[in-house]
């Protein structure tokens, strides 16, 4: 397949806004399918894992490949909700394109802005896809309103819709000036209907208008008042969305398969091929000054990023990777420069959802699946050993909320552990914890729906029923004034002693997580000490020192010390610097941090009262209210995530069931004086207890 013939396309939304609907369409359309699988039956080709299933939700991006108009388009399906948005983050990473779905009835929902800015990050080009058009209260001019005015996007219409809700049975075309009415599953053209006209060419005059803010020759023929040819005006609109200038916008209902085929064409039309995206920029393994580009074609060098795991009970792990430039043949040896060790190339697959076909060899522009990886992680970059570089990586959001978590049988302890190791080798935003103190596993994630999932996961695919104590918040400490500690660790045990002398300097560093610092002269500490005292405050950073979090955005200089020539150990800087740090944290004015959530409540008019009380009396702070549609308002605000447990049934309450709302990490903020002496006298009685239950 020509590279100019590729489309590596994310299809991504809010939940609920049908993208998963969509994507069957898409594949029944394309000839991948037979038939058209549904969510709401649980028959869904991208939603194969038993719990999407069961919920009609999307859970983990799936990649699929098809073909239209001897194009090939490899899709990824996203999730939708925010508890998955890793999900998004890592998938926008490797696509090329994207399109992006909105509810013609709710418009730019909370998640749908939290896509567009990921995708702003990676840029992204997108088109916009109104779907539901034939839902009660669709407004698609609306819609393309909101997405100018909260998204920044530019949004232009390509499409106009004939009839409005029940009644919508047609596309017009504004580049070729044709419409389409949908008779049964096939879109037939016929001229634009008179009474729709004069509204097509007024729109069709805005798009030139649009595109010719970009176009010197459209400009010239717009000023002239020239007509401007089809062709043109395509190419011109293709420039545009490359160069992220503008966001064509379409329109549709894919459940009752209304307008899917002249998406596929404006994805082949307006989306990027690996050619228009041209090289891929990596930093040099060395030298974190220079770059390398590898360039979309099987000459270069071979450069590829891993994005996703997946534990297949099959195959075993795959792992999905994108190739940027380069070939990739089985049984060949490549070099994994994030952990500095060789893999060997085993089979590769072609993914479609759930079956895979086997291909001998894949090239620039592929996403494919590798089976027997030994080392590779989600965001590993795979090259030639010859010409080694590192590829950007993928952004990971901390987790925010925790569990404890214990098999039901004392003796699957070694199966937990081991089905824990997977799931958090698929998936970079769950952690697993230890607590030596309590002996207690914790796990923790992206929000309450995460961790669900990972539960009924152990249980399903791995057989291990768990008992779960009550989700609690993922605190983190840190300080808010400088302090120098100085300390000096000496023990003689009969033998070898150990002796270790470290004075730090800790200041706060807010947002910028943890630095380290060496400024020793004259070789008090010798050098091969130096990364003991680092080591030795990363530890303590994980293990926290006033209540046991983890402990953020501190900046940690090493001014003087002192060793012994036979005492002096590894192991002893590394006790020596966690005690010194310690010892000047605690003097340094701790503070815990809490977790703030984003939230979006929809309500009717009836309930706003209601709804912003609630709000307050869990200490949220209400940002903004505004009307998005008759009767109903949108609520966005910041809450602390511990006063959201339990929210979801309160909101049914206060508004008949009525409400809506969704809800995403925003960042960690300090909590009040009064809360954090609440939380560490917790603390304290919890280890109390802990220890009677020991002796």
């Amino acid at each position: 397949m020509p590279l100019n013939k590729l489309r590596n396309i994310g299809i991504a939304a809010h939940i609920d806004a049908g993208k998963t609907t969509l994507t069957e369409r898409i594949l029944f359309y394309t000839g991948t399918n037979r038939k058209m699988g549904e969510v709401h039956d649980g028959q869904a080709t991208m939603d194969f894992m038993k719990q999407e299933q069961e919920r009609g939700i999307t859970i983990a991006s799936a990649a699929i490949t098809c073909s239209w108009k001897n194009s090939q388009i490899n899709i990824i399906d996203t999730p939708g909700h925010v508890d998955f948005t890793v999900e998004v983050e890592r998938s926008l990473r490797v696509i090329d394109g994207m399109i992006a779905v909105f509810c013609a009835v709710g418009g730019v929902e909370p998640q749908s802005e939290t896509v567009w800015n990921q995708a702003d990050r990676y840029r992204v080009p997108r088109i916009g896809f109104v779907n539901k058009m034939d839902r009660t209260g669709a407004d698609f001019t609306e819609v393309v309103g909101q997405m100018n005015k909260y998204l920044d996007a530019n949004a232009v219409p390509v499409q106009l819709p004939i009839g409005v809700e029940e009644d919508f049975n047609g596309i017009i075309d504004l580049i070729t000036m044709k419409a389409y009415i949908f008779k049964e599953r096939e879109g037939i053209e016929i001229e634009i209907p008179q009474e729709y006209l004069k509204q097509a060419k007024e729109a069709r005059a805005y798009l030139v208008e649009k595109v010719a803010d970009f176009n010197e020759d459209i400009l010239e023929k717009f000023l002239d008042d020239q007509e401007v040819d089809n062709n043109i005006l395509k190419s011109a609109t293709r420039e545009a969305t490359l160069k992220l200038l503008i966001t064509p916008v379409l329109c549709g209902a894919a459940y009752k398969n209304k307008g899917i085929q002249l998406l596929l064409d404006a994805v082949i039309d307006y989306l990027p091929s690996p050619i228009d995206v041209g090289a891929v920029v990596g930093i040099d393994i060395d030298d974190p000054e220079k770059s390398h580009t590898r360039h979309p074609s099987a000459k270069d060098p071979f450069a590829a990023l891993a994005f996703k795991l997946i534990n297949d009970p099959f195959v075993g792990q795959q792992t999905f990777i994108r190739i940027f430039s380069g070939s990739l043949k089985s049984g060949i040896q490549i070099f994994n420069t994030t952990k500095n060790k060789y893999e060997r190339i085993g089979r590769i697959f072609r993914i479609h959802a759930k079956d895979r076909e086997e291909i001998a060899e894949a090239g620039p522009g592929d996403i494919v699946a590798l089976v027997g990886m030994k080392f590779t992680k989600t965001g590993d970059t795979l090259c030639d050993s010859n010409h080694p570089l590192y590829l950007e990586n993928i952004h990971i959001p901390p987790t925010v909320i925790e569990l404890k978590i214990a098999p039901s049988k004392r003796k699957d302890q070694s199966k937990l552990g081991e089905a824990l190791g997977k799931l958090a080798n698929e998936d970079p935003s769950f952690n697993i914890r230890f607590d030596d103190e309590t002996e207690e596993t914790i796990i923790s994630g992206m929000g309450e729906l995460h961790l669900e999932i990972i539960i009924d996961r152990l249980k399903h695919e791995f057989g291990v029923e768990v008992e779960v104590g009550e989700p609690s918040v993922a605190y983190r400490e840190t300080i808010t004034a400088e302090f120098e500690s100085n300390y000096k660790h000496s023990k003689q045990t009969g033998g070898k002693g150990q002796f270790a002398h470290t004075v730090i300097r800790i200041e706060p560093n807010s947002g910028n997580g943890y630095e380290f610092i060496d400024k020793i002269k004259g070789g008090a500490i010798p050098s091969e000490f130096i990364q003991s005292v680092n080591k030795g405050i990363l530890k303590t950073l994980e293990n926290g020192v006033m209540a046991g979090y983890p402990v953020v955005d501190v900046k940690v200089v090493l001014l003087d010390g002192g060793f012994h020539p036979v005492d002096s150990s590894d192991m002893a800087f590394q006790t020596c610097a966690s005690i010194c740090f310690k010892n000047g944290f605690m003097k340094a004015d701790p503070i815990l941090l809490e977790p703030m959530m984003k939230i979006e409540v929809n309500t009717p008019d009836d309930y706003i009262g209601n709804v912003v009380g609630d709000l307050n009396k869990r200490r949220g702070k209400i940002e903004s209210m505004r009307r998005y549609r008759k009767g109903a308002q949108k609520v966005n605000g910041l809450v602390p995530l511990m006063e959201m447990f339990g929210y979801a049934t309160q909101l049914r309450n206060i508004s008949s069931g009525r409400a809506s709302y969704s809800m995403e990490f925003f960042k960690y903020m300090p909590v009040t004086r009064a809360i954090q002496d609440d939380i560490l006298k917790k603390v304290e009685e919890k280890k109390r207890l802990d220890r009677l239950n020991k002796e």
